[in-house]
């Protein structure tokens, strides 16, 4: 059986689907299989880019508008959907999707410059839609915080997405952008177990941490909301009712689920995750897993991607509906604040005389 590595979620690192060539180690007799193998370090590489927004038009999403500071996620949540995007730099999406982290250094100057383009219209910009948008690293880059100082500067709507305690850091820019009704914010628990999440994302902040950081944002005046997600068949889903109680009483006023999704090279990752941690369960959770993804591990359709369908799918929705309402979690946002759109003089510009 493949053993865990401690502090980090996938337990391999499987060539991405789009490398001609596969690896398989074999033991030749000389024994270097039970070698120890080096420390796995985390290597950090900037990335210059020529754009920063990107936008989508799916159904599904709430956003149109997205910006990951990172490619590649620290935490090593070994259900994270965005693993498979690691392929596209001929990375794996295992190993190297939590151990090779990428950049972009200029993030500001292209967000600043994208907002100034001639009739731009604002609509709200996610932060953390992919990968976490603080993660470890930035405690050292903060290119998070660099994009929040030049939405403030033009006071631009943004939701952001994290289970990073790091956002505590950024609140004097957050509780500013509140104070006109231009951010909200989710922060993810997927469990309240300190030892399921060891092992489910090894290099996130304890639950506890999360919900102490939810709280201190509510009472800033941050409309926070408490995302269930993803809601494992079998592993976590009995804890739901449970993880909006204590989103509730930590001051969020909102709540959101989405069902695991396992697209492309994931679903692997997940079932030797599941091998190696919970043996006993792993035959039954991918069997809740098919039937609630149309007899398939995974389900790419709009309109079903996020929930599922079957019975164990529509018992989770009846839950969340009742426990959501149950808890006090259906105040949504108030729409942002659009008309608080301005773009404020470049650096350079000459102001007027009067």
């Amino acid at each position: 059986m493949v053993q865990p590595i401690k502090g980090r979620g996938a337990i391999s690192n499987p060539e991405g689907r789009f490398e001609p060539r596969r690896r398989e180690a074999l033991d030749d007799g000389w024994g270097t299989i039970e070698e120890e193998l080096p420390p796995l370090e985390t290597i950090v590489t900037a990335e210059p880019g020529k754009s920063i927004i990107t936008r989508n038009d799916s159904p599904d999403l709430a956003f149109s508008q997205s910006i990951n500071p990172y490619k590649g996620c620290e935490h090593g949540c070994i259900y994270c959907y965005a693993r498979p995007s690691h392929a596209y730099l001929n990375l794996s999406p295992g190993l190297d999707f939590e151990t090779r982290i990428f950049y972009k250094p200029n993030a500001a100057q292209l967000l600043d410059a994208e907002l100034r383009r001639p009739g731009y219209l604002p609509s709200p910009i996610a932060l953390g839609a992919n990968t976490d948008p603080y993660q470890p690293v930035e405690r050292q880059l903060r290119v998070t915080r660099s994009i929040l100082e030049v939405l403030a500067r033009f006071r631009h709507p943004v939701g952001i997405i994290t289970k990073g305690t790091g956002i505590e850091r950024d609140l004097d820019l957050i509780a500013d952008l509140a104070r006109d009704r231009l951010v909200s914010v989710g922060i993810t628990i997927t469990t309240l177990e300190p030892e399921l999440k060891r092992t489910l994302e090894p290099r996130a902040a304890a639950p506890a941490a999360r919900l102490r950081t939810m709280r201190r944002l509510a009472d800033a005046g941050v409309p926070v909301r408490v995302m269930f997600s993803p809601v494992i068949p079998f592993v976590n889903d009995a804890e739901l009712e449970r993880v909006l109680e204590a989103g509730a009483q930590a001051g969020a006023s909102a709540a959101s689920y989405v069902l695991l999704r396992l697209p492309y090279e994931l679903k692997d990752l997940f079932r030797q995750w599941l091998q190696a941690n919970l043996p006993l369960k792993a035959e039954h959770v991918m069997s809740l897993v098919r039937q609630s993804r149309g007899g398939k591990d995974n389900q790419a359709e709009f309109g079903t991607r996020m929930r599922g369908t079957g019975a164990f799918a529509e018992l989770i929705a009846k839950r969340f509906a009742l426990a959501r309402r149950r808890f006090g979690l259906e105040r949504e946002p108030r729409p942002a604040n659009l008309g608080a759109f301005r773009v404020p003089p470049a650096a350079g510009d000459q102001l007027g005389l009067f």
